[in-house]
């Protein structure tokens, strides 16, 4: 995988708890500090403890598209990393 296609600039976050949505940008902060944070108007759409689902996308040539894996992370409650995996497994219950 070529790491140079995730410098992330934007990313969309959707709050699961109460269904909002905002496009933003990252701010890199103390690896494994496990930091989550919205700042300015963003921070009104989520609440400490809300679970949020983060995406980002990434722009890159076809022949690198053709065989690029996406990466998902699921983290606890602590935003410490629980899986890694390049699909993600859908939930077949309600």
């Amino acid at each position: 995988m070529h790491r140079t296609y995730w410098r992330t600039k934007k990313v969309q976050v959707v709050n699961i708890n109460n269904g909002a949505r905002l496009e933003t940008y990252v701010i890199t902060g103390p690896r494994g500090s496990g930091m989550v944070c919205l700042n300015g108007a963003a921070a009104r759409l989520v609440q400490p403890g809300d679970r949020v689902i983060i995406i980002s996308y990434a722009m890159m040539e076809e022949s690198v598209a053709r065989t690029y894996r996406p990466h998902v992370v699921i983290m606890d409650e602590h935003n410490r990393i629980v899986t890694e995996d390049y699909q993600e497994l859908h939930s077949t219950t309600v």
